[in-house]
């Protein structure tokens, strides 16, 4: 069962008109599974999913996730051609490739790449994917701008960007208005696997990274706090739990 904890979402009342017909309405469970294989995070976030459908349980969640080992992910918009090493020369490097069942062309996620994957009722939010995106932007906006950085959308596209170089893409895929799938920051990637790949298809435009632009320092650990933080003004959460790890569920309690 989740664990109740504190809720990091600062002042509840700062952020609540928007969303006065959800509140109280669903708890944010979270849960940090630091590394993981790509293929044992979409299990869980699969499993998620069909609970959420089946039981239209109260609990809303949000995975907090770094991959290892490192995958190019395929959405379902992909273009093959947008891959552009070989399987030798990714095998080399140990990176995995996977076909995913979000929107968007190609991407990469790897360690030093903060991950969120929230597992949303959408159907108590509008049924709305539009909104939900860009809201899903805003969080990382929030989770930014007080780092020094200056995060902006780009009209027309899918993500976060500061000045002309993508910093985290978003890419969803929605069952029954269920969300799953979601959100890769970079923080301090290896910018150079980017190279294997034209990142979500756009030929023209860089990926950045925290550590690129500010220098180390930051770690994905310290800013997951924050990440829950942002998105619970955004979403309207009040009340928030930490739930068990993927490797303790045998069921979903």
């Amino acid at each position: 069962m989740p664990r109740p904890v504190k809720p990091p979402c600062g002042n509840p009342l700062r952020f609540r008109p928007q969303f006065d017909k959800l509140k109280a309405m669903a708890e944010l469970v979270t849960m940090d599974l630091g590394r993981i294989a790509y293929a044992e995070a979409l299990e869980l976030q699969l499993r998620l999913v069909e609970r959420l459908i089946a039981l239209g349980t109260e609990h809303e969640y949000l995975l907090l996730l770094e991959h290892d080992p490192p995958v190019i992910t395929l959405g379902r918009g992909a273009d093959e051609g947008n891959l552009l090493a070989s399987p030798q020369q990714l095998s080399a490097k140990g990176i995995e490739v996977h076909h995913a069942s979000r929107g968007g062309d190609v991407t990469y996620h790897g360690p030093g790449q903060l991950v969120a994957y929230p597992i949303m009722r959408l159907d108590r939010r509008g049924r709305d994917v539009h909104k939900y995106l860009r809201d899903l932007e805003e969080t990382v906006i929030r989770l930014l701008g007080p780092l020094g950085v200056e995060p902006r959308r780009e009209k027309g596209l899918t993500g976060v960007w500061v000045r002309d170089e993508k910093i985290a893409a978003i890419g969803v895929a929605v069952r029954r208005w269920v969300s799953y799938h979601g959100v890769a920051l970079n923080v301090s990637p290896d910018l150079s696997h980017f190279d294997l790949i034209v990142p979500c298809g756009l030929a023209e435009r860089r990926v950045t990274s925290l550590a690129e632009i500010l220098g180390p320092g930051h770690r994905t650990a310290e800013l997951k706090p924050v990440m829950v933080e942002c998105f619970c003004e955004v979403f309207g959460f009040s009340d928030v739990s930490e739930g068990s790890t993927h490797r303790r569920i045998s069921g979903i309690d």
